[in-house]
């Protein structure tokens, strides 16, 4: 007897209408989660004038929804698995709806960090809840890529639509309006969720170890808390001492999982070697692109002085551009194997990156957005081919542990991106100031000026005018050479980011192939079906 293998040999079934429309709606959610981690950020004047937080306060603020992201991802694509995908996106969305509410009309500081907490731990749900709902509804492989390319520019919308979105809202509106924008969003995914958004769940899990998701809360929340001190303060004894935590917490929890019958993360995920290939990649290419929109959003409102809102509007266009490459990902995927994808999507990157190491002043907007949109381009097929081969590896009842380390490493990528070059730009931009800062300077306003840019036109504020002026235009062009060097870095690091990725993953092939492949084999396996049908319909000879 031939025991046939479903997911390869057999044509998977076509999504229809209902499916596409739960797509657009989980897409949304998706847009929504991206949106929250930016738009607060223009609400911080009037936020601090109205609360009157603390400098360590208003950085809790600020930092306090990525950090229970990060920390929650992996614990609630295990959960999702156990108790069920969809149940846990209600849930989510029900609880993101509700304490979006309360951080909204809070009343104080300490009232907006624990709102801001619980917000976190909810939005957790929401991006490996999607990431595993959209395996599950698109069975089909060529359409399971298009889904995955819509999911990834739902990110990319809400990135870009957050500040213009918040900068329209905080001009009528008082700051708590900013997290309203939840509720219209989650009340439909509330409504249709359980109309178009079908259940699954490994129907052989066990119950979650909360002892391994204490763990794996700990190690991430401390080696991300880390990375931003460095990317704050520079590498320190307080950020050391945090990344070497998280990394003896994640050593820990990585024995637990060798230990337990029923893990929460099943480490032979981690012997397929496109799954390994595939995990990093994406984290490296989150890391290049979280490293140039840290200099690009600087650039626009430090150097060029834009408003917030006029910020926004000038990053649309690179926000297309990772909607646009997100969309024909699908279509290079299906007649291009992944690893050449990949290869040229991070050489386009790096042309993009390249291309910033020659901004010289305040008139290269041109070439700033340019450069930004050529990197979209680049990076959107890789993120789109990544997710798709790390979640892709993992059976189906894992699929959401998948997907919660695949948007772990992301949020891990970004950290990286963040403290790694923000910190080099940092040091560039200090060691550059310290030749250029104008004769006259009060040793204070210089203190200022040498933390950061945003700190030095701070400081020219208060001086006189031609001294202001001076110290401005010396800020500007050390935060430039410091963004030249990091552009730099980046560049070769999408170079070999590339290189590696064509070496390890070469040996995936095309959805075309793939498909064609399985035709095969379900042809081969209908032959020798027909040929035991045959066999036992003569009658045997005596």
């Amino acid at each position: 007897m031939v025991v046939q293998n479903e997911t390869e040999s057999v044509e998977q079934p076509k999504a229809g209408t209902k499916e596409w429309i739960g797509l657009a709606v989980l897409a949304l959610a998706c847009v929504l989660y991206a949106m929250d981690l930016t738009v607060l950020h223009l609400a911080v004047p009037s936020l601090s004038a109205d609360l009157e937080p603390t400098s360590a306060q208003l950085l809790w603020i600020v930092d306090i929804y990525g950090f229970m992201v990060a920390g929650c991802l992996i614990t609630m694509g295990t959960l999702g698995d156990r108790i069920g995908r969809r149940r846990l996106l209600m849930i989510g969305a029900a609880a993101f709806g509700a304490i979006s509410l309360l951080a909204a009309f809070s009343t104080s500081a300490e009232m907006l960090i624990g709102a801001r907490a619980l917000q976190g731990v909810a939005g957790a749900t929401l991006a490996p809840g999607t990431l595993s709902l959209i395996f599950a509804m698109f069975l089909d492989p060529r359409q399971r890529t298009i889904a995955i390319g819509v999911w990834i520019a739902g990110f990319s919308a809400g990135a870009a639509i957050g500040p213009v979105l918040g900068g329209v809202l905080l001009e009528q509106f008082w700051w708590g309006s900013v997290f309203l924008l939840a509720l219209p969003v989650m009340a439909l995914l509330l409504v249709l969720g359980p109309r178009l958004l079908p259940e699954y769940r490994d129907p052989n899990a066990g119950r979650l170890d909360l002892v391994s998701a204490a763990l794996s809360l700990f190690a991430i929340l401390a080696i991300i808390f880390g990375l931003k001190e460095i990317a704050q303060d520079g590498l320190g004894p307080l950020a050391i001492s945090s990344i070497a935590f998280g990394i003896a917490v994640g050593v820990v929890f990585v024995r637990r999982q060798l230990t337990l019958d029923d893990p929460m993360i099943d480490l032979s995920l981690f012997r397929v070697r496109a799954f390994n290939a595939s995990l990093a990649t994406n984290v490296l290419g989150i890391f290049i692109a979280f490293g140039y929109f840290l200099f690009v959003a600087q650039y626009l409102q430090l150097v060029l002085g834009l408003s917030p809102l006029e910020a926004g509007l000038w990053s649309l266009p690179s926000a297309l551009g990772f909607i646009v490459g997100s969309q024909a990902a699908p279509w290079i995927l299906r007649r291009v194997r992944p690893a050449y994808v990949i290869g040229v999507g991070l050489a386009m990157a790096a042309v993009g990156l390249a291309m910033l190491t020659g901004v010289e002043g305040t008139d290269d907007l041109t070439l700033v957005i340019t450069a930004s949109v050529i990197a979209s381009l680049g990076l959107a097929p890789v993120f789109t081919a990544t997710t798709e081969l790390i979640v892709g590896s993992a059976p189906l009842e894992q699929a959401g542990a998948a997907s919660g380390i695949s948007e772990t490493g992301s949020e891990l990528g970004g950290a990286l991106g963040i403290a790694i070059l923000g910190s080099i730009g940092a040091a560039v931009y200090r060691s550059e100031l310290a030749d250029l800062l104008p004769t006259g300077v009060p040793a204070e306003a210089a203190g200022a000026a040498r933390d950061t840019l945003g700190g030095a036109v701070g400081a020219a504020e208060g001086l006189p005018g031609q001294l202001g002026s001076s110290l401005v235009e010396a800020a500007q062009d050390a935060f430039i050479q410091g963004m030249r060097v990091s552009s730099a870095i980046a560049t070769m690091v999408a170079i070999a980011v590339a290189v590696l990725a064509v070496s390890m993953l070469r040996h995936v092939r095309s959805g075309a192939d793939r498909e064609a492949d399985a035709e095969s084999e379900a042809a081969a396996e209908r032959d020798i079906a027909s040929d035991v049908v045959v066999a036992e319909a003569v009658p045997a000879e005596c």
